[in-house]
């Protein structure tokens, strides 16, 4: 019974659903809904920015912005040290050529 009665509570919800949702003026209002809360949203980020500017302290961009400069600089040192690594490798090959007297 109990089962029935939730089948049934399925099918009445998904219908309701379902005729809200064909309605244009639904639609319309859902997209305006969400379209809304994607400018307020832009709006409190760059609010936020700014306090953390005004407060001297690094917003989620300036860690973005340190990270890509870190990680540049790694690349730069891995490359520095397989050019080193090349050149101390090239002054020892000369030393083991030498014959000893």
């Amino acid at each position: 019974m109990l089962q029935w009665i939730y089948d049934r509570g399925e099918e009445t919800v998904g219908q309701v659903l379902e005729d809200l949702l064909g309605r244009r003026e639904v639609t319309d209002g859902l997209s305006k809904m969400a379209a809304r809360a994607a400018k307020t949203k832009g709006r409190l980020d760059r609010n936020v920015e700014t306090m953390l500017h005004l407060l001297n302290l690094p917003s989620r961009a300036d860690y973005q912005k340190l990270l890509v400069k870190i990680e540049h600089l790694q690349g730069s040192l891995v490359n520095l040290n397989l050019k080193v690594d090349r050149l101390l490798a090239a002054t020892e090959r000369p030393k083991r050529l030498k014959p000893r007297n």
